[in-house]
């Protein structure tokens, strides 16, 4: 089964986390969340991506302010990493700097936005199941008839 790792810098991350998972359950794919600061047990850190990397999963780090669980956690394993950092007005949004710049042979994604980054991790797991890939077009299919019936009702209605 398809499988997405949320790993969170701490459980103040678990509101964005489960915009996270609710947009990853839409498509099928289940989802496990933990909590490991890679500031403050980056040995259980990396006790949790050894375990479950054997599984080829997608993780998925959501950690604010200095956001070393994400390049920390991509430089741990050979699976895919993607960033959601949460967004907080305390900083002007601007902690989400620690997300950009990696050091070479680190490159965690960075999508900013939680259904994003679900549906990057599903576009991702996709490309080795036919079902979930039929998933991620309908979806697409379905934003696209959105705007075209947006406009439909602007120009018409």
């Amino acid at each position: 089964m398809d499988k997405v790792i949320i790993i969170m810098g701490s459980k103040s991350d678990l509101d964005w986390s489960k915009k996270i998972s609710a947009s990853l359950k839409n498509f099928g794919i289940k989802v496990i969340m933990h909590v490991a600061s890679a500031h403050k047990i980056p040995l259980r850190c990396v006790e949790l991506i050894k375990q479950y990397e054997k599984e080829n999963v997608v993780f998925i780090t959501v950690a604010g302010r200095s956001n070393a669980l994400s390049g920390f956690s991509d430089a741990q394993t050979f699976c895919p990493v993607i960033a959601c950092p949460p967004y907080s007005e305390k900083f002007g949004g601007n902690d989400i700097f620690s997300s950009f710049r990696m050091p070479s042979g680190v490159a965690p994604m960075l999508v900013s936005e939680p259904e994003n980054a679900a549906l990057a991790a599903a576009k991702i797991l996709a490309l080795k199941n036919e079902n979930l890939k039929h998933r991620v077009i309908e979806y697409q299919n379905k934003m696209r008839d959105i705007l075209i019936n947006d406009d439909k009702e602007i120009n018409n209605g």
